[in-house]
């Protein structure tokens, strides 16, 4: 269980996959966590369903405010947009990569894992993600599985990834245990 656990959800004002927001936060919550929506924007972010808008949300803090001390894991949905953007931003980028530093669990969907390529964390990793990340992983030291799920705990942190929506529920399985550990 992930009980009294507070999980850091990194996502763009706009453009993050919906459902992979939504599904893991749920997860998380059933499991007795207390997620908390990070943006690098105050006020609400807009989810997508693919390219169509979406619902809402109100962010609980920004990149500039919130201290990744506060937290025990870090939650990265995709979308491609969403992670696209948070990698040109650099303290979302450090943001993320203080996880790794800390040697806290993170776990990141579909195209999330563009955003630790820019953290500069996946080297020597294991990981998955949407099938055209495949190269950018690569050429960042990566080794890259077709799998739904993986679980990497070859480095400071244990790293979660999945491919797609598709994956949500072994990937919301393998989230709640890595962040339960």
């Amino acid at each position: 269980m992930v009980n009294g656990k507070t999980i850091a959800f990194l996502v763009a004002p706009e453009g993050v996959e919906q459902v992979e927001l939504t599904e893991p936060w749920k997860a998380v919550k059933q499991a007795g966590g207390t997620p908390k929506l990070v943006s690098t924007s105050s006020g609400q972010i807009q989810a997508f369903n693919h390219l169509d808008k979406a619902d809402t949300f109100p962010v609980d803090a920004t990149v500039d405010d919130a201290d990744p001390g506060d937290f025990d894991a870090l939650l990265l949905p995709g979308g491609v947009a969403n992670p696209d953007f948070l990698r040109t931003v650099p303290q979302a980028v450090r943001f993320a990569r203080a996880f790794f530093d800390a040697g806290k669990p993170v776990a990141a969907i579909c195209h999330a894992p563009w955003t630790l390529v820019e953290a500069d964390v996946v080297r020597g990793r294991t990981l998955t993600s949407w099938p055209s990340l495949q190269t950018d992983l690569r050429n960042a030291g990566a080794t890259w599985k077709d799998q739904e799920v993986v679980v990497c705990t070859d480095g400071p942190n244990t790293l979660v990834t999945s491919r797609k929506p598709d994956d949500l529920k072994a990937f919301c399985q393998a989230v709640t245990d890595a962040f339960s550990a």
